[in-house]
């Protein structure tokens, strides 16, 4: 039953957080941000918030300052909008498995195009 509420709790964390970054954060270092996954440990302390950001290295480091700037805004904006005892303390992390994905399909295509010559 617990892992129930934990899937839920992470999924509206997801839907409200990418709200908020898109709508509510005017900082300029934040860019193109994608929120791919929430995983909140079972006594709903903790949630670690996993990110896609469009661009380069650069990009990506300045919208993981960015966001743990407004890291304090965001989760109080969170507890205002989910009803918890407690607001999960937000740890931003970069997802690398979409990068990761599209390498791996993109060497996938040259093997498969060197088959073909």
């Amino acid at each position: 039953m617990a892992k129930n509420r934990t899937g839920r709790v992470s999924e509206q964390i997801k839907k409200e957080l990418s709200v908020l970054i898109q709508t509510e954060l005017k900082d300029p270092r934040i860019g193109f941000v994608t929120i791919t996954g929430v995983e909140v440990t079972s006594d709903l302390s903790q949630a670690k918030v996993y990110l896609s950001v469009f661009g380069d290295e650069d990009a990506k480091q300045a919208s993981l300052k960015g966001l743990d700037k407004a890291n304090g805004f965001l989760r109080t904006e969170l507890g205002k909008r989910i009803r918890l005892r407690h607001t999960p303390e937000l740890i931003f992390k970069i997802d690398e498995s979409i990068a990761y994905g599209s390498r791996i399909e993109k060497l996938l295509g040259e093997i498969s195009h060197e088959e073909e010559n």
